[in-house]
């Protein structure tokens, strides 16, 4: 369904991006952040759902500035290896990543009101995108591991964000989880009974359950304020 553009991000640097259209005119956009696996078939698979939704979705390669061609999947070894990546680009000076994913906004935005919505790593560069990056609508971070430290819950949303969290996350403890809620209490929190990582089908995290309601509240969202 889908085809590989280059973004340009604001320093000159050509981004990958992995674009998928809707069947007819897009309601909006929806950018789609990765987790540390790279843009790989299940990120690829969930921005062809938004599109099928009815948005166009783009989803940046946030590892290419470190990185080319990432594509992981969800072994140990694969593990090890998107961590590393992730400290790498973590690493890089400000503003790093965040305009890449402002490149994304910048071309999604062509369809109109623009979210974002990320998964595990790309569900904290979603939180910072909603905080801190332009043009963005509406933000949808899953389980964004760091979201919960000190210097995240001290960023301050510019549009309204839904979060999702599990209940058995070990990167992300419940009492994270509490002082987010506490500290920002205008975010819609949701509390799934599951895993970390429960929205990936290509993981034993997945919950099939808490992923299909999650994916249901996200789309009532991003439809209440993207149209």
């Amino acid at each position: 369904m889908g085809t590989w553009i280059q973004l340009a991000a604001a320093d000159g640097q050509h981004i990958p991006a992995y674009v998928a259209q809707p069947a007819s005119t897009p309601r909006g956009a929806v950018v789609v952040v990765q987790e540390i696996f790279g843009v790989n078939a299940h990120i690829r698979a969930v921005a062809d759902g938004y599109a099928v939704a009815g948005y166009l979705a783009v989803a940046p390669s946030t590892f290419h500035r470190v990185q080319a061609d990432v594509e992981l999947g969800y072994t140990q070894d694969d593990m090890t290896a998107g961590v590393g990546l992730k400290a790498a680009v973590e690493a890089l000076p400000a503003p790093g990543v965040l305009q890449d994913i402002q490149a994304a906004i910048d071309y999604a935005s062509r369809a109109g009101k623009v979210g974002v919505v990320g998964y595990c790593w790309g569900g904290l560069l979603t939180w910072r995108s909603a905080c801190m990056l332009q043009g963005v609508t509406a933000a949808v971070p899953y389980y964004g591991g760091g979201i919960t430290t000190e210097a995240e819950l001290a960023r301050t949303p510019r549009c309204p964000v839904l979060a999702h969290f599990s209940d058995r996350d070990h990167w992300i403890p419940m009492e994270g989880v509490d002082a987010f809620r506490k500290a920002h209490p205008e975010v819609e929190a949701y509390i799934y009974a599951a895993n970390h990582g429960f929205n990936c089908d290509h993981r034993a995290a997945f919950d099939a359950v808490s992923a299909a309601l999650a994916r249901e509240r996200t789309l009532a969202f991003f439809q209440k304020h993207l149209g």
